[in-house]
């Protein structure tokens, strides 16, 4: 199993997987490792943990689901520049509230 040793274990009917751990060596920059210290902690957990937590995240596989874009769709790809200022969530509200909160 590629030099991972792995471990079961059964706990009232649930069956309980550990893998091996392996010691990891990495160069990062000193006030880089005391501010990741100071972050795990207040995070309640340990640097290697929040290390091992951000590579699951990086490497994990995303699926790859096809989606079929209209003709019509493609051709409007990039047509609309929205302000770098411009809040959605705000103009969608006010769109909404103009057009069923109308006195009328």
């Amino acid at each position: 199993m590629n030099g991972i040793i792995h471990n079961f274990t059964r706990i009232n009917n649930y069956e309980i997987r550990s893998i091996m751990n392996t010691k990891l060596t990495l160069t990062i920059e000193h006030t880089i490792i005391e501010k990741a210290k100071k972050y795990a902690k207040h995070k309640g957990c340990s640097l290697s943990d929040l290390i091992e937590n951000y590579l699951k995240v990086i490497t994990k596989e995303e699926s790859k689901v096809s989606i079929e874009i209209s003709p019509i769709s493609k051709s409007l790809r990039g047509s609309f520049k929205a302000p770098l200022d411009f809040d959605y969530k705000k103009e969608l509200s006010k769109g909404l509230s103009d057009k069923y909160l109308q006195n009328g």
